[in-house]
């Protein structure tokens, strides 16, 4: 009985000790994530409206680089008893009139005739020699993203006469020649047609730059902050003619997000690019971008926040060391590890919210997480006061305001006469960002943010 006694007087001496100290340890049960699945969210997509005008200059320039020298080449003489060679002799001058390409094209044709009939071997052979400027009305529609034309010879200027072999010389033929043009006008705006169809399949530069513009962007190097576009559906009208230039809009439909940490791999795959013809398309530029934060990245801001700050009553006081932040069955965990009248690490719960005035997040409703609260009952009642969880409570958000901001001037310079390929130039204006709402998945803080503008595409000066 004795020895009992002294056992229990040395327990409550024991404690009184520990519990009168200035530092107390404090051992709670950590509240463990929900799970460890990646980062899964519902992106809202985004509209993009980019009224595009690609020079006559530089259709010309293309067209004269694709069709050079021998254009056409048909040296089979038995299938319908013609064959035809035709050289562009210089440059191809382009022009618009009542919404149709004009085409100046100064051509070298020699062709060779069989004439006559096979019987008893009553047939000859003529060869023809013409030189001179061809005047070429198309008429022009987009399809695919190729531009189509059909063209009709509408005059045809010599530059030297017309002429005919006989006996290994040269006959002027001009004044029976003009008569019969009709052999070979279908030829030549039928080789001319191909050629613009080949040099103005603008497919290939679209989704060029579309994957140009899909490749993540480092926006902020301070956070790791990662910029990244994935198209998904591409429209277009039907293009127009000016005096000067052909002018379309386009439309992209994409999801776009920031990423923090690691640079993102690019989400662009041409073969799931959907390309939609339509009438018309809306002027405006309606853009919501996915923020993604990391809980790492968050701890850092919120950790800033504490640094030199104490909290307490009286003599009683603690420091925040370090701030871990974490999801747990819809509401944030906070964890403070903290130094002073209390050793350990306390945890506290939240609810993200979003102050639209001062543009931060915050945490709503926070409360010390049940085990710990249980805990500080025991050991330090004076943290659970009231003051002492809203002056942490103020500690625990961060201001998105420079993020926005920032987002911002780092979208202009992509809106500045931006070139994502030779020959190609976005311009653009864009409003201020607008905070919508914020979700909480197993790995970040998700906050949506939605933006409108205009922007319009140039092509000047494709190689």
């Amino acid at each position: 009985m004795k020895n009992s006694f002294i056992a229990i007087a040395l327990f409550f001496i024991l404690f009184i000790t520990i519990s009168c100290g200035t530092t107390k340890k404090v051992e709670a049960l950590k509240p463990l994530p929900s799970n460890n699945n990646p980062v899964v969210f519902k992106n809202k997509t985004s509209f993009i409206s980019m009224p595009v005008e690609i020079t006559l200059k530089d259709l010309e320039q293309q067209l004269n680089k694709n069709v050079n020298g021998l254009i056409y080449n048909d040296s089979v003489l038995s299938d319908d008893k013609t064959e035809m060679k035709i050289w562009k002799t210089a440059p191809i001058k382009l022009s618009e009139n009542n919404g149709n390409i004009v085409s100046i094209i100064p051509l070298k044709i020699w062709a060779k005739f069989k004439y006559g009939t096979d019987f008893m071997g009553l047939n000859d052979t003529r060869e023809i020699n013409l030189n001179g400027t061809i005047t070429l009305n198309s008429k022009t529609h987009l399809t695919n993203w190729k531009l189509n034309t059909n063209s009709k010879i509408e005059d045809f200027e010599w530059s030297e006469s017309p002429n005919i072999i006989v006996a290994g010389k040269k006959v002027p033929i001009t004044y029976i020649i003009n008569p019969t043009l009709s052999l070979f006008k279908s030829k030549i705006s039928k080789k001319i047609d191909e050629a613009i169809d080949k040099t103005c399949d603008f497919k290939p530069h679209v989704l060029n730059a579309l994957n140009q513009l899909s490749n993540p962007l480092l926006t902020s190097e301070q956070y790791e902050t990662w910029f990244k576009m994935v198209p998904i559906e591409l429209y277009v009208t039907e293009a127009k003619l000016t005096p000067t230039k052909i002018l379309l809009n386009m439309g992209l439909k994409c999801n776009m997000q920031t990423m923090v940490g690691q640079k993102p791999k690019s989400g662009f795959d041409a073969s799931k690019i959907i390309l939609k013809p339509v009438e018309r398309i809306p002027d405006q530029t309606t853009v919501s971008v996915v923020a993604v934060s990391t809980y790492e990245s968050a701890s850092k801001i919120v950790t800033k926040n504490f640094q030199g700050q104490e909290f307490g009553a009286g003599s009683r006081k603690i420091k925040v060391q370090k701030v871990e932040l974490w999801q747990k069955d819809g509401k944030m965990i906070i964890a403070l590890d903290v130094l002073g009248s209390i050793n350990g690490t306390i945890y506290l719960s939240g609810i993200p919210n979003y102050n639209s005035i001062t543009k931060e997040i915050y945490f709503d409703q926070m409360d010390y997480v049940l085990n710990t609260k249980g805990l500080l009952t025991k050991s330090a009642n004076w943290l659970l006061q009231g003051t002492i969880l809203r002056k942490i409570q103020e500690n625990c958000r961060y201001s998105i305001k420079g993020n926005l901001e920032e987002g911002k001037q780092n979208m202009k310079p992509y809106l500045n006469n931006y070139s994502p390929m030779k020959g190609v130039f976005v311009n653009g204006s864009i409003n201020d960002f607008e905070f919508e709402k914020v979700e909480l998945t197993d790995k970040a803080i998700i906050a949506f943010i939605t933006t409108s503008g205009k922007m319009d595409i140039k092509i000047d000066g494709l190689e």
